[in-house]
């Protein structure tokens, strides 16, 4: 751990008032050039670009959970092209890829049966030829090596809990490694200030929803010239199925049936290697019925006889969630800001109608570290790496998302059938002449706005779970390998502890119950029969659903403990 490696200094106070003696340990400090905060594809593509253009360059990654990999989730289907462009010769390396698409279709469900959304009407590149069914996990663990071979530092384990500023408001550092703080706020008896990280650029790759991409959108204005960020949950089970049933290279996509009206959304189901299929459910967070339960949405969708048959006398074994980004192109912030760039999903990068975003993750990384090391190499530090801004919208990334901008917010506004017509038409359009029909639209409120007061709604009765295809929350939880300790301050804040219950359970019905997955908010009967909000943090995969949806955005994410949270294997 970086922690031994570092001598804390401490200095000894003499209190005259009360006549004590205390320690005071400062936090010491390491300086590098570039400090990168999160090691999935974004940041670790950039650490490695960074050592391939200059080995003397010195690059840090830090990464909150116990491994590298330990908290990617993804479907996934990855298009290799950053990949191709980061590590030309990435299959002689031995990249756990392996998997080529050998087989891809759209299917429309309904209650018991199906029907089939031809292929050849989507323009080219929403097709999955040339593609690879992976686990992004042991992908990221595969780009650990490489970066680590450059010579790159990267210490897993590290949450960031805070950001440093200098004189002149720029970016310049992060705080690490802070353990021992108990669960009142004091300092225990193993207590580690943790220590502050500088560098010439801080790169935040922290994924979704990340809580310091969030202040420092806050802080420097960023979304100011964009649109609402738009998300959904994402949810993923591996199964391993009977060898008759797995075809290996098979991608699924599904859509309608069991969400219908009451959201957008849709499964993935991925046959990967070794008799595993990759099992997904997408929920678009800005659905109004505050009753729905996305993770029973989930549990009944495996009830439809296509879903059951595969899994019939397989065998589940893991679960997670996380969020995805689906704002798209109109609701990208400002990715620089002095001292920094914003990285991956940190800026939202996702290609909804591809249901890809690894692919431009990459990419990113590979643009801000060709930007940074432009800067550094002419002297400059800490400012706006504007050609990274420039890159990023002029480039690959700008091209992958401008032509598919507009089929979110036609989904929004005119539901699935509507938006497979026109989304696909404007597609088209956009692929052919670069322009839109639509120019670019608008996605309306924020995901939070979105929910409607319970007493406009019905109650959405869901099937019983049967413990053989579908499983309860806490069940699931139980195979992400989640696990937090106990004793430090819960990382999910309420602003205001009286909104679960004065506010959000007369309105809403208090829909926190509901959307989480994870089955870490409930209302249980406190002492003298009254209500109370209850808190499970233990249970918490860090899916950031709850920073998002909480109609009263009265909760706020942050990271707990180096270490803790969800420990996926093969996700």
């Amino acid at each position: 751990m970086l922690c031994s490696k570092i001598l804390i200094d401490m200095f000894v106070l003499y209190d005259l008032t009360l006549g004590t003696w205390s320690i005071k340990m400062m936090r010491d400090t390491i300086e590098y050039d570039v400090v990168i905060v999160g090691a999935g594809p974004a940041g670790l593509s950039a650490a490695i670009r960074l050592k391939q253009l200059n080995s003397d360059t010195t690059v840090v990654v830090l990464e909150k959970g116990s491994e590298v990999g330990a908290h990617i989730l993804s479907g996934a289907v990855l298009d290799p092209v950053g990949l191709n462009r980061l590590i030309p010769d990435w299959r002689e390396r031995g990249a756990p890829i392996n998997t080529a698409v050998s087989d891809d279709k759209f299917l429309l469900l309904g209650p018991a049966g199906s029907i089939r959304i031809p292929n050849f009407p989507m323009p080219s590149f929403m097709k999955n030829h040339g593609n690879y069914i992976v686990s992004m996990a042991n992908v990221c663990r595969w780009l650990e090596k490489q970066a680590e071979s450059l010579g790159v530092e990267i210490f897993p384990g590290m949450a960031v809990s805070d950001l440093v500023y200098d004189k002149k408001n720029s970016l310049k550092g992060v705080i690490a490694g802070e353990f021992g703080v108990k669960k009142d706020g004091s300092q225990g008896p193993n207590y580690e200030p943790g220590m502050e990280l500088h560098g010439k650029y801080v790169f935040l790759a922290e994924g979704v929803r990340g809580s310091l991409t969030k202040k420092v959108i806050k802080k420097y204005k960023l979304s100011d010239a964009a649109d609402h960020q738009k998300f959904g949950l994402g949810m993923k089970e591996i199964w391993e199925v009977q060898p008759d049933k797995h075809k290996e290279g098979r991608v699924l996509h599904t859509m309608g049936w069991p969400l219908g009206k009451n959201a957008g959304g849709g499964s993935f189901v991925y046959h990967a290697e070794k008799n595993q299929v990759f099992l997904g459910f997408v929920v678009h967070l800005n659905y109004k019925n505050p009753f729905l339960f996305p993770y029973m949405e989930f549990q009944k969708f495996k009830g439809h006889p296509f879903i059951s048959d595969l899994l019939k006398d397989g065998k589940r074994i893991a679960y997670g969630a996380r969020a995805i980004s689906e704002g798209g192109w109109q609701s990208i912030p400002q990715v620089v800001f002095p001292g920094g760039a914003l990285l991956g999903c940190s800026a939202g990068l996702v290609n909804v109608p591809r249901i890809k975003g690894n692919h431009n993750a990459m990419i990113s990384g590979i643009e801000a570290a060709e930007a940074a090391h432009q800067a550094i190499s002419s002297g400059r530090y800490r400012d706006e790496l504007v050609e990274y801004e420039h890159r990023l919208r002029t480039g690959a990334i700008g091209k992958d998302l401008k032509r598919v901008r507009n089929v979110k917010p036609l989904w929004s506004k005119f539901g699935m059938v509507a938006s497979l017509f026109l989304g696909g038409l404007d597609m088209w359009v956009a692929n052919i002449t670069g322009h839109t029909l639509f120019g670019t639209l608008k996605h309306g409120k924020s995901d939070s706005d979105s929910t409607g007061k319970a007493e406009d709604y019905r109650k959405i009765v869901y099937p019983k779970v049967d413990g053989v295809i579908s499983f309860d929350r806490l069940t699931n939880v139980s195979f992400s390998g989640t696990n937090h300790e106990e004793d430090q301050p819960c990382h999910l804040n309420l602003g205001n502890q009286s909104v679960p219950l004065t506010i959000n359970k007369p309105k809403y019905e208090e829909p926190a119950q509901r959307y989480c997955p994870a089955g870490v908010y409930e209302i249980v009967q406190g002492s003298s029969n009254k209500l109370k909000f209850q808190i499970n943090p233990q249970n918490c995969v860090h899916c950031k659903t709850c920073d998002i949806k909480d109609p009263s955005q009265n909760i706020t994410w942050v990271t707990p403990n180096g270490g803790d949270g969800p420990n996926y294997s093969n996700m």
